[in-house]
């Protein structure tokens, strides 16, 4: 089986044609192409023009996985799920992305967030393969969560939003929060841009003992407190580009250590935190991957 995926961020669309895929293998990338998401038409157009050739070199696709950046709107299952909700990349907001997509290739598209689809994934072939219960959370231009529970992707009455629950300033932090809807959310406190903006030059560029890192760590613990005490997950993967920065996932299992006060024993056996939090094992790929990985779950 042949799957167009796509990876459809905020700043740029990863397409791919896959092949191979099942929920024991992980599928193999026959084509890959990046191209950055502008408006919503031109950026459908380009995309269609990209698996046109791609489709001519190795076939048609049999499947359409699309892993979106959020938030959907809708509710998972019905007419009209999928629809980007509020945000503030111009013109996308009310958009049609699985409609326009599945127009396009002439495919019924399986649609799900970006983190949603990560999470998946890693449970099929990544990090947490093997579990029934875990977390994918990625840290960069935003945060997100996506959860796996159960074995399934949690739905409700929409898709859950990590990264927006409200974190409790840290005494030392005067800052204002980054997200234009929250100001002090999770995203507003600890996503790139608001690394960026507090300490006045990107994350990747402060040096391993700024105290930019801890202060990361701090808040990124508290925004994980849910997840261990709401949805008492077995794990969490800690992915994106700031994310994935040396040292960090260190940095928030001793935070999140002290934050949990030996309220949660298992987590204070030994080796357990280090299990509990966890680097991606798909790399670059896990959204591509991802998306994928939701035409499976699809049926």
């Amino acid at each position: 089986m042949r799957i167009a995926a796509i990876e459809a961020g905020g700043t740029k669309f990863v397409l791919g044609l896959l092949e191979g895929a099942s929920a024991d293998v992980a599928p193999r990338i026959l084509a890959k192409r990046r191209i950055p998401t502008g408006r919503p038409e031109e950026t459908i157009a380009e995309a269609e023009r990209w698996f046109s050739l791609v489709f001519g070199e190795f076939g048609p696709a049999d499947a359409l996985g699309v892993a979106s950046f959020g938030p959907l709107a809708g509710r998972f299952g019905e007419s009209g799920w999928g629809r980007i909700g509020p945000t503030p990349k111009l013109g996308w907001a009310g958009f049609d992305l699985p409609g326009a997509l599945g127009a396009a290739l002439g495919l019924e598209p399986a649609v799900d967030t970006d983190v949603n689809a990560a999470a998946l994934a890693e449970g099929l072939w990544g990090a947490s393969h093997g579990l029934r219960d875990h977390v994918y959370v990625t840290v960069g231009t935003g945060v997100g969560g996506g959860v796996v529970s159960n074995g399934a992707l949690l739905h409700g009455a929409g898709h859950p939003e990590t990264g927006h629950v409200p974190v409790p300033r840290e005494p030392d932090d005067d800052y204002f929060g980054r997200c234009p809807f929250h100001g002090a959310c999770l995203e507003g406190m600890a996503s790139g841009p608001a690394v960026a903006e507090r300490w006045g030059a990107p994350a990747e560029s402060l040096p391993a003992d700024h105290p930019a890192w801890d202060l990361e760590a701090r808040y990124l613990a508290s925004g994980f407190l849910p997840l261990v005490h709401v949805l008492a997950t077995e794990r969490i993967v800690l992915g994106g580009g700031l994310g994935s920065a040396p040292g960090l996932a260190e940095r928030v299992r001793s935070r999140l250590s002290e934050r949990l006060a030996g309220y949660t024993p298992r987590l204070d056996e030994p080796g357990a935190m280090e299990a509990f939090i966890v680097r991606p094992g798909l790399g670059g790929d896990a959204g591509l991957l991802g998306a994928a990985a939701l035409t499976i779950a699809a049926g």
